[in-house]
């Protein structure tokens, strides 16, 4: 299946990208090298040396030029060979060059055409602002397709079985669930009442321990694959406002066909001090454990399944939580297909 290209993907945390070397990664079956240029801008060139193929990623960088690791040849920010150790530089030789954004705790890149790529049309996540938020960052490289991942997080009712002792616990299925459309935006809400959730949880969320609770989870989801919840919970009966809301990032990029980038977050306000960031890493920590050995399995055994195919080419089941996630596939689907149309 094609891939939506005139949209904003997340390509990196901005600490990822730095001036020191490039990081090479695989973005929608492309080979992108990321930097940052000598003003300290955020970069993404073609990671392929059109001299003889070699992958940029092995190279190095200096004062914002990227030289390839084989023969030395230097390009800049603009994609434009400005070094050639053997003579002048090229004027042949050129990188293939994508628009960026840094926004969000965030390196955004655009794949389609440049002209479309507006910074506001970034969804908003304004919760990981730097400026206002200590932001706990991790990441995970899956074997399994973006769309698997989008159904992943829209229908949290797998939390009950996946994740029986982290994230769920018996009552989920029972809790009231909900789906909306606002604009391109698909929410996928739950709220359970009475639940006696995990002890670690209760704790993170900042409830006690084994008693009953209210716990609702809304998940936001914007094309292409960005994605946030807003989870919170009070003891059981008192009104949601007493809570502590506590939202987390879902960024979900394909690298190939069959196997995607993962970037999640969680956030806390710095109003609430210096212990912020400390805190934002320990739960981010505690989230990683679930992704990594819970979800991440079985997304790359249901690709596997797959046998390539996309979702779009087989016929799936249903059940009530599915509701938003089908129609944030048959959105991008239609995006997709619009996409193709103009280009064809």
């Amino acid at each position: 299946m094609p891939f939506l290209r005139n949209a904003w993907y997340m390509a990196a945390w901005d600490y990822e990208v730095t001036a020191q070397a490039p990081l090479q990664r695989t973005l929608l079956n492309h080979r992108v090298a990321l930097f940052r240029d000598a003003d300290g801008a955020a970069r993404a060139t073609s990671a392929i040396c059109p001299h003889r193929y070699a992958s940029l990623g092995l190279g190095r960088l200096e004062n914002g030029v990227l030289h390839c690791g084989y023969h030395g040849l230097g390009f800049d920010g603009s994609g434009a060979c400005v070094h050639n150790p053997f003579g002048a530089p090229s004027k042949t030789m050129k990188l293939e060059t994508w628009p960026v954004a840094e926004k969000y705790s965030a390196i955004w890149i655009w794949l389609g055409e440049p002209e479309r790529a507006d910074p506001a049309l970034l969804p908003d996540f304004a919760f990981n602002d730097p400026a206002q938020a200590f932001v706990g960052k991790g990441y995970l490289n899956v074997a399994a397709s973006y769309e698997l991942e989008i159904e992943n997080i829209l229908d949290l009712s797998h939390i009950q079985f996946l994740h029986p002792t982290t994230l769920g616990s018996g009552s989920v299925s029972d809790g009231v669930y909900e789906w909306k459309q606002e604009g391109d935006a698909i929410w996928s809400n739950r709220k359970v009442i009475g639940e006696i959730v995990p002890e670690a949880l209760a704790l993170a969320m900042g409830l006690t321990p084994g008693e009953p609770s209210d716990r609702w989870i809304h998940t936001r989801w914007n094309a292409p694959a960005n994605m946030a919840i807003f989870a919170g919970a009070v003891p059981t009966g008192r009104p949601q406002g007493e809570g502590r809301e506590t939202p987390t990032g879902h960024f979900f990029t394909p690298e190939t066909d069959t196997s995607s980038h993962y970037w999640y977050s969680i956030a806390f306000p710095q109003y609430i001090g210096p212990h912020g960031q400390a805190m934002a890493d320990e739960q981010v920590d505690f989230l990683s454990l679930p992704f990594r050995t819970e979800d991440l399995p079985m997304l790359e055994e249901q690709q596997r399944n797959l046998g390539g195919r996309s979702l779009r080419d087989v016929r799936l089941g249903w059940l009530p939580g599915d509701a938003a996630g089908a129609r944030a596939r048959n959105l991008l689907y239609a995006m997709i297909d619009a996409e193709q149309a103009e280009g064809g």
